[in-house]
């Protein structure tokens, strides 16, 4: 029972801080449509969100298996509350430029490599003997909810009402979801779980160098943090250019922009729903491989089609299938990680894997500059997908990735890398 009140308390902000995110997706990227329509600076806003991930994941990683994670997570929520909510009173005062957009976007993102960070960490201990795979969907279709489902209609029709209307809003969300966590009784400390560790902390660049060893100990780990981040890096291609899809090849409106997210809102929950029915059903590498199939489907169509209706219905496929292999592979994580670990394997991981957003949004831009529309990259990135799906197929073999004694137990008490 305490284990369940734990999950439920972390859902909840998980809750509030998507939708947060949600309202901060869809605003920020109108807000900078208003400023500037060329497509390298669009999406240069959204490597700017993702570049700390590139530069602090690492660090960030190390510093959640040191400190509270519970008390990580509110300090960097309240920090993202601020900034928002200042960039609110800028916007309403009406003295934007499309720089203060960007320094606004990098201090949320590098405060979301703590608070995701510390997020994911803070999940086995919350759930206990519970299921990871249920508890993984649980999160993936919070953060689908506040972010697609509610977040992105809500953002879109707010910005076109009262353009600084979004971000207050954002700004509440982020708040909500610091003071949430108060209720979450106990202390999370990655560093308790390994006694010498607590007794005598080591050196920040140690803890980040026994991260990387671990993980390169670790095949498997090394060929799902290559798939992962193959798959981050063309999927953004088309990702940073989706507000100008929705407005220029769609014929979107502002208003409605959030409504073509809405439906992949829909889809990524079916994603979360079904996933672990699918893993059950025909196990953790068919989920993986069908999702990047699934993503290639979505996308490559996206390029083809100028309906909004199956622009949208694509990009529900397309998020139904991020959100079955994002389930896998944060299950895989968690089972092969032992927890005093986890903050710094997981530090590298997004290193890589969020890290690749930055170059994938920046050649996403200089790509539809090229080629002159952004559905043509929607229909590149689609391509580009069923390589790494028939990579992904090769790499993994199935009993290594659906074998639970080779996950659940074995690794965790062995340490080959430390």
């Amino acid at each position: 029972m305490e284990k369940t009140r734990g999950l439920n308390w972390l859902l909840t902000s998980s809750a509030a801080s998507n939708l947060g995110d949600g309202l901060g997706k869809v605003a920020l990227p109108l807000l900078a449509s208003t400023l500037t329509r060329d497509p390298v600076l669009i999406a240069g806003l959204s490597a700017t969100q993702f570049l700390p991930w590139l530069l602090f994941a690492a660090v960030a990683g190390a510093l959640v298996d040191r400190i509270d994670r519970r008390r990580a997570m509110i300090v960097a929520n309240t920090v993202r509350a601020v900034a928002v909510g200042v960039l609110a009173v800028v916007v309403a005062a009406g003295g934007m430029t499309i720089w203060l957009v960007y320094l606004t976007a990098l201090v949320i993102g590098t405060a979301e490599t703590i608070a995701d960070s510390a997020a994911n960490a803070l999940v086995p201990a919350v759930v206990g003997d519970g299921s990871l795979d249920a508890a993984n969907s649980k999160l993936q279709a919070c953060e689908i909810v506040g972010q697609t489902f509610l977040g992105g209609p809500i953002g879109s029709l707010s910005f076109a009402l009262f353009a600084a209307f979004p971000f207050f809003l954002n700004s509440a969300g982020f708040a909500i979801a610091a003071a949430v966590l108060l209720g979450l009784a106990g202390t999370y400390r990655g560093t308790t779980e390994v006694a010498e560790v607590a007794v005598r902390p080591a050196k920040l660049r140690t803890e980040l160098a026994e991260g990387l060893r671990w993980l390169r100990g670790h095949t498997l780990l090394l060929r799902l943090v290559t798939i992962a981040g193959l798959l981050s890096l063309v999927s953004e291609l088309a990702q940073a250019q989706l507000v100008l899809y929705a407005l220029e090849d769609l014929h979107l409106s502002e208003a409605t922009f959030g409504f073509f997210a809405f439906v992949g809102g829909i889809g990524g929950l079916i994603g979360a729903g079904v996933t672990p029915r699918l893993v059950r059903a025909a196990g953790r590498r068919a989920v993986v491989v069908g999702g990047i199939i699934g993503c290639a489907a979505g996308f490559g169509g996206m390029g083809l089609v100028r309906s909004p209706v199956a622009g949208a219905a694509l990009f529900g496929l397309f998020a139904a299938a991020v959100v079955a292999v994002n389930v896998v592979l944060a299950t895989a994580r968690h089972r092969l990680v032992p927890g005093a670990l986890l903050g710094r394997v997981l530090g590298v991981w997004r290193t890589v894997v969020w890290g690749a957003i930055p170059l994938g949004a920046l050649l996403g831009g200089v790509l539809t500059e090229a080629l002159g529309t952004a559905a043509r990259t929607f229909a590149v990135s689609g391509v580009v997908m069923l390589v790494i799906a028939g990579l992904a197929f090769g790499a993994l073999r199935r009993s290594s990735l659906d074998d639970e004694s080779d996950s659940a137990g074995a690794l965790l008490h062995q340490d080959p890398g430390l």
